[in-house]
């Protein structure tokens, strides 16, 4: 038997979706290293795909840091005495910040701006991957924040 409630389990799955995408970054990343891939060994089945190296990179590890935090919190919850009503709440903003960062990464690889900035800036012009990348990403990010002081308050509290 589980000691996971039910919403430890749906952030935790959505947490390994986070992951998963972030590991299937890493074969960009090799592709985007080698131009290709090297489905036989020594022949490099040559091509090319959109964003560089330093992007897949950071999808790669930035989709693996999103899940690894996803789950850290989903693990502390219960113990660090959050009600019902809170749990629910800190569901939302967990799930939707490991795809808003996951949407981030992604559109970073087709932005020339890197999905910094909704206009143009020194990595170069704005587009709608640009838009669609930062948009969600700023948005969770201030939420993240948010839960992080809710997790901090939650430790520090006698209450539980």
């Amino acid at each position: 038997m589980s000691s996971l409630t039910p919403t430890q389990k749906q952030i935790m799955g959505h947490a390994f979706l986070v992951m998963f995408v972030g590991l299937f970054a890493g074969l960009g990343l090799a592709a985007s290293l080698v131009d290709g891939f090297e489905f036989i060994p020594g022949i490099i089945t040559e091509f090319s795909i959109p964003g560089d190296a330093g992007a897949w990179a950071r999808a790669h590890a930035g989709g693996l840091l999103n899940g690894i935090m996803m789950i850290a919190v989903a693990l502390t919850i219960t113990g660090l005495g959050c009600d019902e009503k809170m749990t629910a709440r800190l569901k939302w903003m967990l799930i939707g910040t490991g795809w808003a960062n996951t949407i981030f990464y992604y559109g970073a690889l087709f932005a020339p701006n890197r999905a910094l900035t909704f206009a143009d800036n020194k990595w170069g012009e704005s587009n709608l991957a640009s838009i669609i990348g930062l948009l969600p990403a700023l948005i969770f990010a201030f939420v993240m924040m948010y839960v992080a002081l809710i997790m901090a308050r939650q430790a520090f509290s006698s209450d539980h």
